[in-house]
C-alpha cells in the first residue's frame, strides 16, 4: 500500500483541504466515541490548531462533528453515522456475505447449514443450504423464527448478548415457553451458561427433536458481539465425541472469516427481517408449532 503524503497547511482550498478533513475525521474515528479536544485532534493529525478549528467548525456546522454537552471535546456526530448507514446498503449483505461459507461448509461436513440471527425476541432464520440428510429444525425453512433460548442459535445469541438484555429476553421468553414442558428457567440459565462457557451450543442425543442435533458458534462483530450464528442441523448419531471437535473447529474458522469482513452498516444486522423476501414477518413455521 503506498504511504499517504503528508499533511500540510497550504492550499486551503481544493483537494489538500479535503485531505486534512478527512484527517480530522480518522483522529475522531480512533476516539470511538470518547471525544478529542482540539489540541489532541491537532497532534494527532500533524496540522496546526488554527486549521484544525476552521476544519471542525465545518463540520459542526454540517452535523458530522458534535461537542458533548457542549463542552471542549469533539466527536463524530449522529448524522455522520446517519450517512454511512445509508451508504451501507449499497454493500454486500450479511445474507450474501455468508452464502458462499454455508455452501462451502454443506460441502465439507456434508450436513443442513443455517444462518440465524436475532429479531426481537426470537432468532430468525436468514439463509439455509440443505445437506443430503433428511432433518427437522426448529425454524424450519428460511423466514422461519424461533423464541431466543430454543435451539442451538437461539440459545448462543442469548447466552452472548449483554447482560441487561439477556435478562430481559429470559423475562420475556420463558412465560412463552413453559408449555414445551422440559423448559423453565433454570433448565435455560443452566444451558446458558454452559453455553457461554464453551463459547458454543450443541445438542447431541437425547436432542429436543428426536433423532436430531446440532452445532452452532457465533459471528461477533468489531465489539464482539454476536450478530449471527452459523448453525449445522443433522442426524444424531453424526455428532458424535469424536466428529463434536472436528465441527466446532470448522464452523469457528468460516465464522471468524466472516466476522473479519462484517459491513457494521449493513442493515441486515438491524433489520434481517426485511432481508427475507416474502417469509417476513410470516406465521410461525410448523416446525416451532409442533415442538
Amino acid at each position: 500500500m503506498a504511504k499517504k503524503a503528508p499533511l500540510s497547511d497550504d492550499a486551503e482550498t481544493g483537494s489538500g483541504g479535503l485531505q486534512r478533513g478527512f484527517a480530522v475525521i480518522r483522529a475522531l474515528a480512533t476516539a470511538q466515541g470518547e471525544g478529542l479536544r482540539l489540541t489532541e485532534v491537532a497532534a494527532a493529525t500533524g496540522l496546526a490548531q488554527a486549521t484544525v478549528h476552521r476544519i471542525l467548525r465545518a463540520l459542526l456546522a454540517e452535523g458530522m462533528v458534535e461537542q458533548p454537552d457542549g463542552g471542549k471535546s469533539y466527536r463524530l456526530g449522529i448524522d455522520f453515522y446517519a450517512l454511512a448507514a445509508q451508504a451501507g446498503g449499497r454493500h454486500t449483505s450479511l445474507k450474501a456475505l455468508c452464502r458462499p461459507a454455508l455452501l462451502r461448509l454443506s460441502g465439507m461436513l456434508n450436513d443442513t447449514l443455517f444462518l440465524l440471527v436475532r429479531s426481537g425476541f426470537d432468532a430468525v432464520c436468514l439463509d439455509r443450504v440443505e445437506g443430503p440428510f433428511p432433518i427437522r429444525s426448529h425454524t424450519g425453512d428460511i423466514g422461519g423464527r424461533v423464541p431466543l433460548g430454543v435451539g442451538q442459535a437461539g440459545l448462543l445469541i442469548l447466552a452472548l448478548m449483554p447482560e441487561a438484555e439477556r435478562e430481559e429476553v429470559i423475562r420475556f421468553n420463558v412465560p412463552r415457553l413453559l408449555n414445551l414442558g422440559y423448559f423453565d428457567e433454570v433448565f435455560l440459565r443452566t444451558e446458558i451458561d454452559r453455553t457461554r462457557a464453551a463459547g458454543y451450543a450443541a445438542t447431541c442425543s437425547p436432542g429436543i427433536i428426536p433423532g436430531m442435533a446440532g452445532v452452532s458458534v457465533p459471528i461477533l462483530d468489531a465489539d464482539g458481539m454476536p450478530v449471527a450464528a452459523l448453525s449445522i442441523g443433522t442426524l444424531a448419531d453424526r455428532v458424535n465425541d469424536d466428529r463434536l471437535p472436528q465441527i466446532v473447529h470448522i464452523l469457528k474458522k468460516e465464522a471468524a472469516a466472516i466476522s473479519a469482513r462484517l459491513n457494521p452498516f449493513d442493515p441486515a444486522l438491524r433489520r434481517p427481517a426485511q432481508f427475507l423476501g416474502g417469509n417476513a414477518g410470516g406465521a410461525v413455521p410448523p416446525a416451532y408449532v409442533a415442538l
